[in-house]
């Protein structure tokens, strides 16, 4: 690792009446990127946002907008999330027969295209995805809520599946449980950009630039 991490905290954490002034103040802060969680209260349990609120929230995003869609069926809403102006969309292996269509999808709508894995999915199946794909989020927690404890296995499977890379520019993603405790391990298994909600939002606006600096400060011993 010779670059520290990709800060990308999770809007889902925010204060929902204000999330465009929560998306400057955590550029503010010093976020390298701003995680959308979609979610549709069928393929995980619970309802957050759609194309609309990416399109409002995407005037408040300096940087990039990493938008992660928990849905099923996918391939029919990339058109609107692209539009809305994300940067990076993120589709799960498991929501639907035809993944390597979706990740075609998702580049021939201009954004860089995500493969996201659940805590009980193999990385076998992502062996031969590994040319459509520009990153690979692991979810470290099981999808559909904030707030949740990083499942320690979680760990070696971002090992291993860093080793299957092997050094193709395609960079890992944790989603869930992030935190100064857990940082280090991560990054030190092979994750580039930390997804955080409750580690960053902790304290209020005030805090948030702290909070990301002891996340950084936390991945820091095993940067080269």
């Amino acid at each position: 690792m010779t670059q520290p991490p990709t800060i990308a905290p999770s809007i889902l954490a925010g204060d929902f009446s204000a999330l465009g002034a929560e998306c400057r103040a955590l550029g503010e802060a010093g976020a390298d990127w701003i995680h959308v969680d979609v979610m549709d209260g069928h393929f995980v349990p619970n309802i957050t946002f759609g194309p609309q609120m990416c399109a409002a929230l995407r005037p408040h995003i300096a940087g990039t907008m990493d938008v992660h869609l928990m849905i099923a069926p996918v391939d029919p809403f990339i058109p609107a999330f692209a539009k809305a102006g994300a940067d990076v969309l993120t589709a799960h292996l498991e929501a639907g027969p035809h993944i390597h269509r979706t990740l075609q999808s998702i580049r021939a709508a201009g954004c860089k295209a995500g493969l996201a894995i659940n805590p009980g999915t193999g990385i076998d199946a992502v062996a031969h995805l590994l040319d459509d794909i520009d990153l690979v989020c692991v979810m470290t927690v099981n999808p559909g809520f904030g707030g949740q404890s990083l499942i320690p296995a979680m760990v070696e499977k971002v090992r291993a599946l860093r080793s299957l890379i092997q050094g193709r520019p395609i960079r890992i993603e944790i989603d869930g449980g992030v935190s100064a405790t857990t940082a280090r391990s991560l990054v030190t298994a092979g994750a580039d950009i930390l997804v955080a909600g409750s580690a960053v939002f902790q304290g209020g606006t005030g805090a948030y630039g702290r909070n990301i600096a002891a996340l950084r400060e936390a991945a820091s011993g095993v940067m080269a």
